[in-house]
């Protein structure tokens, strides 16, 4: 895969087999990224199911147990999905439970083409470009850029990112990538890469 590839496939499990050649994900990248995959099908999972997701996005953040999740993985067939919600309630290889969740999606969108394009997009907000690392400067990480990164991530609420770009850009930021992301549509999602470097989180 080139970078022009990567930058406008909408092909998400060629997206994952490439991220598994050119570096290992980690487990809480791909967990938020099958949740990602299952949050956009919400309307068609049952409530058990959803506190699944739920309960699998506390457990990659470190907010739940192992206890926890075996008890969420009881109620994995409650509905559409029970495959890919027995991953998000077990710890597996990471890099399948994303490729069942890929599959998941499309099975039941209505268009496979639009959900793959949108797959593939949350795949550009939880990871950065592979070809163009970026290195943030510490510096820029004031109190209100740290402040509106936890709000965001906290709230799911997204649509302060234009306004993150602007305090990372007073903070000394003049990484284009990096502004760009935060400016664009998105979407952006519990992993995205931006916020991650904030936060500390891999």
């Amino acid at each position: 895969m080139t970078e022009d590839e990567w930058l406008t496939s909408a092909d998400p499990k060629r997206m994952l087999k490439f991220l598994r050649l050119k570096r290992q994900p980690t487990e809480r990248k791909l967990r938020l990224l099958a949740a990602a995959c299952c949050r956009r099908m919400w309307h068609e999972l049952s409530d058990w199911n959803r506190a699944c997701v739920e309960e699998s996005e506390r457990f990659a953040d470190g907010l739940s147990s192992p206890v926890k999740l075996r008890a969420a993985r009881l109620l994995k067939n409650k509905g559409p999905g029970g495959g890919v919600m027995g991953w998000l309630a077990s710890k597996p290889k990471a890099a399948e439970g994303a490729d069942q969740a890929i599959h998941f999606g499309t099975t039941l969108s209505s268009s496979q083409d639009t959900e793959r394009t949108a797959q593939s997009s949350l795949f550009r907000d939880i990871f950065p470009n592979p070809f163009q690392p970026v290195a943030f400067d510490p510096a820029w990480f004031t109190s209100t850029v740290v402040a509106i990164a936890h709000g965001t991530y906290d709230s799911r609420d997204f649509s302060p990112m234009p306004i993150l770009a602007d305090a990372l850009q007073d903070a000394g930021c003049d990484n284009a990538d990096i502004l760009t992301h935060c400016r664009g549509d998105g979407p952006h999602v519990r992993g995205c890469w931006v916020i991650d470097a904030i936060l500390g989180k891999a």
